[in-house]
């Protein structure tokens, strides 16, 4: 199965943290992610630019809106991804508690729907 770790940072806390401590936590992170991939488990991760450099699309009643920025006002920002395989649900939570970006935010662990499955459903 496929799962969607979703790496939350509270943006108050990564700009109070020092430079240094940063980098090592960002060391730490890709060193994790690196042995993941060597073990088979990571099959892609991305980091995101900061939410002041999105985009939000909207469409309602026939009117599409482009606002500048994230959706909702939160303070916690989405950073990155990482798109993982596992057995279950719970392989993919000790797989993400891995990631140390935990103590400056939150992961969220998703499972990824089989699009396959869906477009069969929908005839698409």
């Amino acid at each position: 199965m496929q799962f969607l770790i979703l790496i939350y940072n509270d943006s108050e806390m990564l700009e109070a943290m020092p430079a240094s401590e940063f980098d090592r936590t960002m060391r730490d992170c890709l060193v994790h992610a690196d042995e993941l991939r060597a073990e088979g488990k990571l099959r892609d991760s991305m980091q995101l630019e900061a939410p002041s450099t999105a985009r939000t699309v909207r469409t309602r009643n026939g009117r599409t809106s482009v606002v500048d920025g994230p959706f909702a006002e939160t303070k916690e920002m989405l950073g990155g991804f990482n798109l993982i395989e596992a057995h279950d649900m719970d392989e993919a939570v000790r797989i993400a508690t891995g990631f140390p970006w935990a103590s400056s935010g939150s992961i969220e662990v998703r499972a990824v729907r089989d699009l396959d499955a869906v477009r069969q459903r929908v005839g698409a």
